[in-house]
């Protein structure tokens, strides 16, 4: 028995050293074998279920909150005085993607057209779309600044059409009507006489084009033959670039379509995509690292910079002609319309846009636009994108219906397009994406943890019982020395 105790502990001690080499050998595959699987899943394919139906169909709530800036003086505003307003809302809709028209090319690309549709949400909304506010007619006071430097008699003309139409420098409509559309005789007259000068054929109204429509002929790379090109947008609507800014920068379509980006996010890493919506490509950058339902994120914010004017930003002189910071001029890609997005309530603008107007109280946690995303796939996990639709306003000689208006940036509506990860889809994002490499993590520790304190147990042990075992042969030699000893003296008596 005492012969077979150093054979289990050299056992042990063999086990321990396996258990060790596996770990250790654990340490460097499991992350391989992981970022393989996440490459595998990402690419876009029909093959991959999960990922490919995220992708197709954007299988989370998603929805469209409106506030409207509602004028309290119109009349003072004509006058000259500062315009003062309150904001309404929200205003919700529930909003649905569907990609449709999907054709894989043999490049690596694949080619798409996401339609967008809008439900009104009354049970989420602070009012409904019956309810009445009053806003600028950008019909008036939009085609006046456009008409600004057309002759005298032209302008004449102009505001001889807008009394014809009865149309003044204020609407006071339901919000239903200005978000989708309106009858109006101005828009039928314009659009037979002046065809081209808005972008509307039918009602008018500041989301018509966007219900029931689509954001474009999208094509972006599968990353099937690298998968940091994944989502990246190979062209849309055929053009590798862009026909409204000034500069190549500028003009440059870059990054992915907003959805998706690549995987292995750093905190260097930034969020570029193109916005149709807003005729340019943006970028978003690393702010702080965070948590939702268990899952690690990296959240993204805009930079100070990304609607600063040329003379604080240089490489934005290409969307100029500028205003103040704060301020993107989109009247290029909105038939000349003097139409500038923001963030909402001016913030991060100059400060000095909040002086003309009374009413806004910017802050970062209600205005400020963020993307938190899970940087080991690049696919977001909760999203808020918040911008600022605003209308330039002044007084044009000529045109009757802009009285006595100041100069100003006039905020119209502010809109948050927002989303998040929920449900079934999140419980099976954890547990792929976080449980299982956690618990492979601990196992390989485990193993490693475990084979040394089985090596030097078994080190312990074995040590001990080679000492019992070379004390029992001692005193064994030594008894047999003394018995033989004990024979020799008896025999010599």
């Amino acid at each position: 028995m005492a012969i077979k105790r150093p054979k289990v502990a050299i056992g042990f001690i063999v086990a321990g050293v396996l258990m060790v080499l596996f770990g250790t050998i654990m340490c460097f595959v499991v992350p391989l074998v992981i970022d393989d699987q996440i490459v595998k899943h990402t690419v876009i394919d029909p093959k991959n279920d999960l990922t490919y139906t995220m992708w197709k169909d954007i299988p989370v709530p998603f929805f469209m909150s409106v506030y409207f800036f509602n004028v309290l003086n119109p009349a003072e505003i004509l006058k000259g005085e500062k315009p003062m307003v309150e904001q309404r809302g929200p205003y919700v809709y529930r909003k649905q993607c569907q990609k449709e028209n999907i054709t894989f090319h043999p490049n690596g690309t694949v080619s798409y057209r996401e339609y967008r549709q809008y439900h009104f949400e009354p049970s989420m909304s602070a009012g409904n779309e019956s309810d009445v506010v009053t806003i600028p007619n950008m019909l008036v006071l939009g085609a006046s600044v456009m008409m600004e430097n057309l002759p005298y008699v032209l302008r004449l003309m102009m505001s001889a059409t807008f009394k014809t139409f009865k149309e003044g420098p204020f609407l006071t409509k339901p919000v239903g009507e200005l978000m989708w559309g309106y009858d109006s005789g101005l828009v039928d007259f314009l659009n037979q006489y002046l065809p081209g000068m808005i972008p509307t054929s039918g009602k008018f109204g500041l989301f018509s084009e966007f219900n029931n429509s689509n954001t474009g002929l999208f094509t972006v790379f599968t990353g099937k033959d690298d998968i940091r090109k994944v989502h990246r947008v190979d062209s849309w609507n055929g053009l590798t670039e862009l026909p409204y800014w000034r500069t190549a920068q500028s003009n440059m379509i870059n990054g992915t379509a907003g959805q998706m980006w690549p995987p292995f996010m750093t905190k260097q890493s930034t969020l570029p995509f193109y916005s149709p919506d807003a005729c340019r490509s943006m970028e978003l950058v690393y702010q702080r690292p965070g948590e939702m339902n268990g899952i690690p994120l990296y959240r993204y914010v805009a930079p100070k910079t990304l609607f600063a004017n040329g003379t604080d930003y240089a490489p934005n002189e290409g969307f100029c002609p500028c205003r103040q910071s704060g301020l993107l001029n989109v009247s290029s890609c909105r038939h000349n319309s003097p139409v500038f997005i923001s963030h909402p309530h001016f913030f991060n603008a100059d400060p000095v846009l909040l002086d003309y107007v009374q009413g806004l109280n910017p802050s970062e946690e209600k205005h400020g636009l963020f993307i938190d995303i899970h940087p080991q796939t690049g696919v977001p996990l909760n999203v808020s994108i918040r911008l600022q639709l605003n209308l330039y306003m002044k007084k044009v000689s000529g045109i009757t219906e802009t009285g006595k208006i100041s100069d100003v940036v006039m905020p119209m509506i502010w809109f948050e397009e927002n989303g998040y990860i929920d449900g079934p889809i999140v419980n099976t994002f954890r547990t792929n994406l976080v449980v299982l490499p956690t618990v492979l993590e601990y196992l390989q520790y485990i193993l490693i943890g475990l084979g040394l304190a089985t090596i030097i147990i078994a080190a312990v042990v074995y040590r001990k019982v080679k000492v019992k075992l070379k004390s029992s042969i001692t005193l064994g030699f030594q008894s047999c020395i003394l018995h033989n000893k004990g024979h020799r003296a008896v025999k010599v008596q």
